[in-house]
C-alpha cells in the first residue's frame, strides 16, 4: 500500500462521480480488423488518417533498419546516439516539409513541451524579459504545459479569433520582449483549421514568431500532403504518429533554430534518440505520402459527408472542415452512453470530456480514415444519428 493510496481513490472517485475517469480498454489489431471484448469493430477513433501503420513498405523497411542498426540508437543524440540514419531522415523530412533543417523528437508532447520553454528562454537570455505568448485556447495541452513549464503567461486569444489576437497583439505592442504566436493548424478536438497566412500577417505586423502544431494536417492536408504551415510558420512542429503511420515528432525551420533546439531543447537533450525501426517507418512514409492524393480526396470527401448527414439531422459538428470530425453530445455521461452504444453496433469510437475539452462539450471524436468505405460512412452516419437522438441508450 502507498501512502497516498487512500487520497488516490479519493480522487478516482471524484473522477468517477463526474463521469470522467479514464480507464484502458485494449483491443487487437491486424492488418485493417480491430476486436475488443471479441467483437470486430469498424475502427474511427484512431489517427492512422491514411491506414500508413499497416502499409507493407514501412513495415518492410522497419524490420529492415531493426536487422541492419539493432533495435534502440543506444543513448541520446548528443552522447552517441546519432546514426547516419537520422540525419538522413531529418533532412527527407526538411525537403518533405519544404524547410531548411528539421529535428527529431521522441513524440509531439515532447516536442512541444520542452520546445516552448527553450524558445521562451531565448527572449529572457537576449532581452531580458519573458518571451510573450500569444497562443489559441484551445491549443493543445502540451503546449499549454509547455508555457507553464517556462513559467511565462500565456495572452490566449478565442479560438480562432484573429481580431482578439490582434488586439492582444496592440495591447502588449509596448511591452519589452520577444513574441511568439502559437496555434495548431488543424485542431485535434474540433477538427477545424486555423488561418496561417492570416496569422503569418498578423506575425510580420508585430513582429512575432509564428510556431504552429502541424500534428493533425501533415500528410493529409496541403499538396501531395505537405501540410498547411510550409514557407509561413518559422516553425512547424509535427508528428510521424498519425497520418505517417509510425511514432516520433519533427520541429522543421530553419538552420539556426534547428541548431539553437539541439542545445536547449531539454526533450531532446536527455532522451535516447529514436530507435532505427522507428526511422525506417518515418522514411517509408516520406516516400508514399506524396503519392496519396486519391487517397487523401477520399479521406476529406468522407468527411464532409458524414458531416452533412450528422448535420441534417440537426447534430453539431463544430467548425470540422478536416477527417476529424467531432459529434457534440453535452454532458460525458451521455457522451459515453453514445460511444458504447456505437460499439454494439459495431464503430469503435471515443467520448472526450473535460478537462480534454470544456465543461458542457463532451463528444464523440471522430477520426476516419481512408480505408472506411462509402456503405460504412454512411452506416456510422446513421448509427450516430439515431444513437444521438434517442433520450435513452
Amino acid at each position: 500500500m502507498s501512502l497516498f493510496d487512500a487520497h488516490f481513490t479519493s480522487a478516482l472517485h471524484d473522477r468517477e462521480t463526474a463521469g470522467t475517469r479514464r480507464t484502458l480498454r485494449p483491443v487487437t489489431r491486424d492488418v485493417q480488423t480491430i476486436l475488443r471484448d471479441n467483437r470486430r469493430m469498424i475502427d474511427v477513433s484512431s489517427n492512422d488518417y491514411l491506414g500508413l501503420a499497416d502499409h507493407p513498405l514501412l513495415k518492410e523497411r522497419a524490420s529492415d533498419w531493426a536487422l541492419r542498426f539493432g533495435t534502440g540508437a543506444r543513448a541520446s543524440r548528443l552522447v552517441s546516439g546519432t546514426l547516419e540514419i537520422h540525419q538522413a531522415v531529418e533532412q527527407k523530412m526538411a525537403r518533405f516539409k519544404g524547410y531548411e533543417a528539421t529535428l527529431l523528437f521522441a513524440s509531439g508532447w515532447q516536442a512541444n513541451a520542452s520546445v516552448v520553454p527553450a524558445l521562451c528562454a531565448l527572449s529572457t537570455a537576449r532581452t531580458g524579459h519573458p518571451m510573450l505568448v500569444f497562443s489559441d485556447r484551445l491549443n493543445h495541452a502540451s503546449l499549454h504545459h509547455g508555457c507553464a513549464a517556462a513559467g511565462v503567461r500565456q495572452h490566449r486569444f478565442r479560438h480562432n479569433d484573429l481580431a482578439h489576437l490582434e488586439t492582444l497583439l496592440k495591447r502588449e505592442a509596448t511591452e519589452p520582449g520577444l513574441r511568439m504566436i502559437v496555434t495548431e493548424s488543424v485542431f485535434s478536438m474540433d477538427g477545424d483549421r486555423a488561418d496561417i497566412p492570416a496569422l503569418r500577417a498578423l506575425a510580420d505586423r508585430y513582429d512575432a514568431f509564428l510556431y504552429v502544431d502541424e500534428a493533425h494536417a501533415t500528410g493529409v492536408l496541403g499538396a501531395h500532403g505537405h501540410g498547411l504551415s510550409g514557407g509561413l510558420a518559422d516553425l512547424t512542429m509535427g508528428t510521424c504518429s498519425k497520418a505517417l503511420g509510425g511514432m516520433g515528432a519533427y520541429i522543421a525551420g530553419s538552420r539556426p533554430l534547428c541548431d539553437y533546439l539541439l542545445n536547449h531543447a531539454s526533450g531532446f537533450i536527455y532522451s535516447t534518440a529514436l530507435p532505427p525501426a522507428v526511422l525506417g517507418a518515418i522514411d517509408a512514409a516520406l516516400d508514399i505520402i506524396p503519392t496519396m492524393d486519391r487517397e487523401r480526396q477520399t479521406l476529406l470527401g468522407h468527411a464532409g459527408h458524414l458531416r452533412t448527414v450528422l448535420n441534417a439531422a440537426g447534430l453539431s459538428t463544430a467548425e470540422s472542415s478536416t477527417q476529424i470530425v467531432p459529434v457534440l453530445i453535452g454532458e460525458s455521461q451521455r457522451a459515453l452512453d453514445v460511444a458504447r452504444a456505437l460499439e454494439n453496433e459495431g464503430f469503435l469510437t471515443v467520448a472526450i470530456r473535460p478537462p480534454t475539452v470544456p465543461q458542457g462539450t463532451a463528444r464523440l471524436r471522430l477520426a476516419l480514415h481512408a480505408g472506411l468505405t462509402d456503405s460504412q460512412i454512411t452506416q456510422l452516419g446513421e448509427a450516430v444519428t439515431r444513437l444521438a437522438s434517442e433520450q435513452t441508450l
